[in-house]
């Protein structure tokens, strides 16, 4: 089966030598959920942003493939990377009160992209709008549709970019750490209405995230990445039952065990930062000499 999405040898730098991300490979099958993993910095957000195209102005993509749905990204003019990616693509983005405009109305907010990508009357799109409300639990839809972000919880925000990023039927949800600005409660029904969201619309998701508790509970594959470099690719049963490199294996014993919330937590040992550390320079040697 030809992936629905797929990353070959993907560089991308700050400026034009100081790399962000090493040579990634990567693929996605339909209705699939991948977890990116790995400690801050490691360059897990980097890679969504390389496929919505909105890397900070100081990143570019130096080479390599990024092919959605049979489209080559990196080969399209601007105008039509936009219509593709806005067509088959959405974003869960991490803070919920930073991604909604504090001066407009939910409502507006969700029905825009179904109006601006799609075409949608305005009527209808608020219809769908409402449904959507409904859809991920969040009560008087109604009247959430005329409220202002600042008038609702964390947790209903965020439910509100759920709705937003399936409104208009993307393919690929890209979830960039959805859970981080909500308590640990909002955090449990935030994932498993994802979950319920991607199942029900056959989506396929890629998740980054910290938490490999997540990652153990909705997705079916991940990707460990250190530095920008891939250091693991695999199924979740067979990354937990046994992992191949030492940093995985030292970012699961670091893992918080909640079936015993009294022991200590162990950090990854210094040797094996130091090792990883050497593998990403020897990476950046060869790379130099190619």
């Amino acid at each position: 089966m030809t992936p629905f999405l797929q990353i070959s040898n993907l560089n991308v730098t700050l400026g034009q030598t100081h790399p962000i991300l090493r040579s990634v490979d990567l693929t996605l099958s339909e209705g699939e959920t991948r977890g990116l993993v790995g400690e801050s910095g490691a360059g897990k957000s980097m890679i969504g942003k390389a496929i919505l195209g909105t890397l900070p102005s100081a990143l570019r993509v130096r080479s390599g493939e990024i092919v959605l749905d049979g489209e080559d990204l990196q080969r399209l003019a601007d105008k039509d990377r936009r219509r593709v990616i806005g067509a088959k693509a959405a974003l869960i983005p991490q803070d919920p009160l930073t991604a909604l405009n504090p001066s407009k109305r939910i409502g507006v907010q969700i029905t825009n992209r179904l109006v601006d990508i799609l075409g949608w009357r305005r009527k209808a799109a608020e219809a769908r709008a409402i449904e959507l409300l409904d859809e991920v639990h969040i009560p008087n839809p109604d009247r959430v549709m005329r409220a202002y972000p600042h008038e609702l919880s964390g947790g209903m925000r965020q439910r509100i970019l759920i709705a937003a990023a399936f409104a208009a039927e993307p393919k690929l949800i890209i979830a960039d750490e959805p859970t981080t600005a909500l308590d640990v409660t909002a955090q449990k029904q935030v994932l498993k209405l994802i979950h319920e969201m991607q199942q029900r619309h056959g989506t396929s998701l890629l998740f980054v995230t910290h938490d490999l508790g997540v990652v153990s509970k909705i997705c079916q594959s991940l990707t460990v990445l250190y530095s920008g470099l891939v250091l693991e690719s695999t199924g979740v049963d067979e990354f937990f039952a046994t992992p191949r490199h030492a940093y995985s294996r030292a970012l699961l014993q670091a893992t918080p065990k909640y079936t015993d919330p009294d022991a200590s937590l162990t950090p990854v040992p210094d040797p094996v930062i130091e090792a990883t550390q050497r593998e990403v320079q020897m990476f950046d040697r060869k790379q130099a000499h190619v």
